[in-house]
């Protein structure tokens, strides 16, 4: 799944505005609209502060996996 519609997901599944995750990231309410929206790419920093925020891993925030707290376990 593409990080703009897990981000999304995440969210909604949590039942919070894009202004409350904006704020909680310390990103602007724009920032997070375009994440969502696949016009902005997150830097490295972005994508900590949400994975951490959300409490997933970073590998299922970025659609690497499919279970939130799971590795990513590379094809030998």
């Amino acid at each position: 799944m593409e990080f703009r519609f897990r981000l999304r997901e995440i969210r909604k599944g949590k039942g919070l505005t894009q202004v409350e995750v904006a704020n909680s990231v310390n990103i602007k309410e724009r920032q997070y609209q375009n994440l969502e929206s696949g016009v902005y790419r997150p830097s490295f920093d972005t994508i900590v502060a949400l994975a951490d925020f959300f409490e997933v891993s970073v590998d299922y925030l970025i659609g690497r996996i499919d279970e939130p707290h799971g590795l990513f376990k590379p094809k030998d």
